[in-house]
């Protein structure tokens, strides 16, 4: 892997598109203890250990915003996917950055 991601967006350009009503397909590769401090509603959770083997879990033909804590395990989860066949989308910043409120359901 490169760590070559070629699309990405910002949290608060996520947060907006939320805030809209867009539905959007939202996948965070943080640990468990991560999740459970906080995250994005709708977020699908697959921390990135686990993503070679779940992957068969996301929709393919449908774009995936992937977030973590700062972008960085996001960016390589992004590759992954990409590597598969996902179109994929990089949270810059990821978590540190987020704007808007989290759940801990």
């Amino acid at each position: 892997m490169a760590f070559n991601v070629a699309k990405t967006v910002t949290p608060q350009e996520v947060a907006a598109k939320l805030k809209r009503g867009e539905q959007l397909n939202l996948l965070d590769v943080r640990e468990p203890e991560e999740w459970a401090v906080g995250h994005v509603a709708g977020a699908k959770h697959i921390p990135l250990g686990q993503l070679s083997q779940r992957y068969n879990e996301l929709k393919q033909g449908e774009e995936l915003i992937v977030l973590c804590r700062s972008g960085n395990r996001s960016g390589l989860a992004c590759e992954l996917l990409a590597e598969r066949g996902f179109d994929v989308i990089n949270m810059t910043g990821g978590l540190n950055a987020w704007i808007d409120e989290l759940v801990t359901d």
